[in-house]
């Protein structure tokens, strides 16, 4: 297949992923990216995608291996390729599906590292309210752990989806899905201080409904987010290793601590399987355990003297 060819295909491929299955632009963009390195590999052993084998796939995989990339991206990078070739079969460009018996590598739980009430506090408190962009900052993480947002989710956040009257705001999530999210009377205060600020800057054209803006008017960027984060733990000493998405973990192991279902939690987060979610559950192992030690009438009775 000429290279033309494959670039059109990737062209025709993104348009199904987004259409068909309503993947976000950034996932869509991943899974191009995955598929260009497939490209190079079949491209370089001049085959046509009709000729390739599961062989020929095993061999790129393992290339992968041999290129020192983890267990997680593989994992990734297979789930593109298989949703590629899925295209393909659907478009009646190949017969077979070769990458059928391709297997992702076994991955491990890797819980996240998660703060305490007290750590998030004092992230909150870390900042000089006397400057317009650390008000701001406070209301970005006061929002970020009062609703559970992915960092994508917090700089995409409109003005006209803030219901906060009512304690709710509307969020837009992967594949373009809307969800509804309560939020905090906190970060409703820190929201309000924050609009005042932004009422000041020269804001941008096309940023006029963004709710988190930069100091020249436009929409934050992802990045800005995490060295955000970033700084406020260094300041207050926390050494974990702290990412907007913590925030995220955190807000979701708070609330299973505090009792709340595992449903309402995946309603919130805006995961599309329970088994999404499931991982808070072992977060909470050692909080679990505490509450039955504590509160579990036999656990409540003193121990029997062994003695004499």
């Amino acid at each position: 297949m000429a290279k033309v060819d494959a670039d059109n295909l990737l062209k025709r491929f993104g348009r199904y992923l987004k259409l068909e299955r309503g993947l976000s632009t950034n996932t869509v963009e991943g899974y191009q990216c995955d598929v260009e390195k497939l490209v190079d590999f079949i491209e370089a052993g001049n085959l046509d995608w009709g000729q390739v084998t599961g062989d020929d796939l095993h061999r790129f995989v393992c290339t992968l291996q041999d290129l020192g990339i983890g267990a997680r991206s593989q994992a990734r990078i297979i789930s593109g390729i298989k949703s590629f070739f899925g295209f393909l079969k659907l478009e009646k460009l190949i017969e077979n599906d070769p990458s059928e018996l391709i297997e992702s590598p076994k991955l491990g739980v890797k819980l996240p590292d998660v703060l305490t009430v007290d750590e998030v506090d004092r992230m909150v408190e870390s900042f000089d309210l006397s400057q317009p962009e650390d008000r701001r900052n406070r209301a970005i993480i006061e929002t970020l752990y009062g609703c559970g947002l992915r960092v994508s989710e917090l700089v995409g956040l409109r003005i006209s989806d803030l219901y906060l009257p009512e304690g709710y705001i509307i969020v837009e999530g992967k594949g373009e899905k809307r969800r509804l999210v309560p939020i905090s009377q906190n970060a409703i205060h820190e929201i309000n201080l924050y609009m005042e600020d932004r009422r000041e800057l020269d804001i941008k054209r096309g940023s006029e409904d963004i709710l988190f803006l930069n100091r020249r008017g436009a929409k934050l960027t992802r990045v800005m987010v995490y060295y955000i984060v970033k700084r406020a733990c260094e300041r207050c000493g926390i050494r974990k290793q702290v990412s907007p998405h913590t925030l995220r973990h955190t807000f979701a192991t708070h609330l299973l601590e505090g009792g709340a279902n595992l449903r309402a939690i995946q309603q919130m987060l805006g995961h599309e399987s329970i088994t999404t979610t499931e991982i808070y559950t072992h977060l909470d192992r050692q909080f679990l355990r505490q509450e039955i030690l504590q509160h579990h009438p036999r656990n409540q009775r003193k121990a029997p003297n062994n003695e004499g």
